[in-house]
């Protein structure tokens, strides 16, 4: 179905300047190298690789930076640009790629009900307009949000409150004992630590494919608002993170770890158990962090140190978040 950009982002509430054929509909998206004449895509560069981008794009409607309105107003005529083509002009076009096709895809593609294959404790409760997919397993003291995915094979053990809006991928495991043992001293057997807490995930959360989150030995495991886990992410027992953090691939947080809000996580990262991480904190990949770090540091290494000093950009941390 052909679509409109301009009603979009008038709906979105999104400021914007248009440039070009102010008909133009697009069917699909792409890439900007990719683009067709019936595909919406987005530049997320600036100046003079921005310019040569677009130049060379084929596609019929082009999110662009702000900053490069005045640039192609005077040059338009020798930048190759085809008079089907409209250029969106707005301050982060991939944000606003990401709202567009979100509006677009979550009205048209939203799943909702249960597997007949998916095993539900009588002892769970499951909100409104959920999708509970197949093979996936909801255990006893388990209360899952409205709206919220629980996809194929993902296993939700016990006593876990999952809010509303969130995504949890195939494979993901929330709730299972963590790893907590005590050695006795004169056998040097190991006995487990008995696991009584359980998990608690705040509203519009992502859990990403494999990634496994321990319930709490005696308190809760604790992921707030908006926080989004990358594939692969262990989360252990009693850990406690804040509000719109981002932990990319294969991220591992030791137990009763606290981790602020908005920080980001790269790629591999290791956080030690029992320290505490603050708001705003970034990060590097494959680092180990075995000390508490403060509010807006930027850390990297192995161990990790602080690099804060070494940054130039003012805009590291929102870069942090464009992968």
């Amino acid at each position: 179905m052909e679509k409109s950009i301009e009603p979009i982002l008038f709906e979105l509430g999104i400021d914007y300047r248009p440039f070009g054929n102010s008909k133009k509909t697009f069917r699909n998206v792409a890439t900007i190298q990719q683009g067709k004449e019936e595909d919406l895509c987005y530049c997320a560069f600036d100046g003079e690789e921005a310019l040569s981008l677009i130049s060379k794009s084929n596609a019929g409607i082009i999110l662009c930076k702000g900053s490069l309105e005045k640039a192609i107003a005077q040059n338009h005529q020798f930048l190759n640009l085809s008079k089907k083509q409209q250029l969106i002009f707005v301050e982060n076009p991939r944000a606003v790629f990401i709202k567009t096709i979100s509006k677009i895809y979550n009205s048209d593609n939203k799943n909702v009900g249960i597997s007949p294959t998916a095993i539900i404790s009588s002892k769970a409760s499951i909100g409104t307009n959920c999708y509970i997919g197949n093979y996936a397993v909801i255990g006893e003291d388990c209360t899952i949000g409205d709206g919220t995915v629980i996809s194929d094979r993902a296993v939700i053990v016990k006593k876990c409150i999952i809010g509303n809006n969130c995504l949890v991928e195939p494979g993901v495991t929330i709730g299972a004992d963590g790893f907590a043992y005590e050695r006795d001293k004169e056998t040097l057997e190991l006995e487990r630590f008995p696991h009584i807490g359980g998990v608690r995930i705040g509203d519009n959360v992502e859990i990403c494919a494999n990634s496994s989150i321990a319930r709490g030995s005696i308190s809760d495991t604790v992921i707030g608002d908006g926080t989004k886990l990358d594939a692969l992410v262990h989360v252990a027992h009693n850990v406690i993170i804040g509000r719109n953090c981002e932990l990319t691939a294969g991220t591992i947080i030791g137990g009763s770890t606290i981790v602020g809000d908005t920080s980001w996580m790269g790629l591999n990262c290791t956080l030690k158990n029992k320290i505490k991480i603050g708001n705003k904190v970034i990060v590097g990949a494959g680092a180990c962090v075995i000390h508490d770090v403060p509010d807006e540091d930027v850390v990297a290494g192995v161990p990790a140190k602080s690099i804060k000093h070494k940054v130039i950009s003012d805009k590291l941390f929102l870069m942090a978040g464009q992968r």
